[in-house]
């Protein structure tokens, strides 16, 4: 009993302590950054296998959320490209990104439904994996191919296993290996614990990152920093927004607000310009600190 309070009020404080361990320890994170992948395929993997065939249905949620992460991204775009390209960069990857893999977990521990943000997290990473190939290839300027034909497979090549496969072998193994569906299925809280490793890997990055950039890129960083913080709050107000008019405000706004910042980054940094990465690792920061608040506020009016 004593063991499971103290893991009850550890998990409030879970990401704010990752965050700093990814802070103290940037100068060594460099050395198992390339198990980042292997990361976000383990939690795809785990939230895969909470969703049955049957239970992929595309909601008004899905449809309401997808279209301001698809057409918002590109909106958005469009209108900061005007100003400047790394900001718009930054900006576009923030909400473009699709949900983030804990999200679920996040979302069961608010009181929001699983299922509902299960799917949508499906929906949200398959759409990424289908369009991200073409839109990657018409605005990155990142490690691309010459010709738009060549870097859309490319950007296919790495993205799209990377989603489809651990659905795949969700569905695999709830079929031909009931069993271990069955016991991985049981482990969804193993999710949010390889989530906060990943925060970790991914905060230390970047302040390694951020510390090696000259000084003239202070300002745009700072810029960058700055519209990751308001892509971050309008995209936990809308998603809530929606979700009240759809039944679940709670899955609305963890669905559109909490996003797969490994991933982000990783595609910022390998197809946008790589300063442009500041933007969803700024955004690391505001989403968790959120998402802390949130838990925190919930663990005083019932223990999570």
């Amino acid at each position: 009993m004593r063991f499971v309070i103290i893991r009850q009020r550890i998990k409030v404080w879970m990401l704010p302590i990752a965050m700093m361990c990814g802070v103290l320890f940037h100068n060594y994170i460099g050395a198992i950054s390339f198990v980042a992948p292997y990361l976000i395929f383990a939690m795809l993997l785990i939230t895969f296998c909470k969703v049955r065939p049957a239970e992929i249905r595309v909601t008004a949620l899905s449809w309401w959320l997808l279209a301001v992460q698809l057409l918002g991204s590109v909106a958005v775009y469009m209108v900061l490209s005007r100003w400047d390209s790394v900001i718009a960069q930054g900006v576009f990857i923030c909400v473009f990104c699709p949900t983030a893999t804990a999200a679920p977990v996040i979302t069961g521990m608010l009181g929001g439904s699983v299922p509902r943000l299960a799917t949508f997290s499906i929906v949200s990473n398959l759409s990424v994996a289908v369009t991200a190939p073409f839109i990657f290839a018409a605005v990155g300027d990142g490690a691309v191919s010459p010709t738009f034909m060549d870097s859309c497979g490319l950007i296919a090549s790495r993205v799209v296993p990377l989603i489809f496969a651990p659905l795949i072998i969700a569905f695999i193994l709830q079929y031909r290996f009931p069993r271990v569906h069955r016991e991985i299925e049981s482990r969804q809280q193993l999710s949010f614990y390889i989530w906060a490793v990943s925060l970790i890997i991914v905060v230390g990055n970047a302040v390694s990152f951020v510390m090696s950039e000259p000084d003239g890129c202070i300002p745009e960083m700072l810029c960058l920093t700055l519209f990751a913080g308001i892509a971050c709050c309008l995209q936990f107000w809308v998603g809530r927004k929606i979700g009240r008019k759809c039944g679940d405000r709670i899955a609305g706004a963890q669905g559109l607000g909490q996003k797969n910042t490994v991933l982000a980054i990783w595609m910022a940094l390998s197809y946008l310009n790589p300063l442009a990465s500041v933007a969803p690792a700024a955004y690391v920061a505001w989403q968790n600190t959120i998402n802390s608040l949130q838990l925190y506020f919930k663990a005083k009016e019932k223990p999570i």
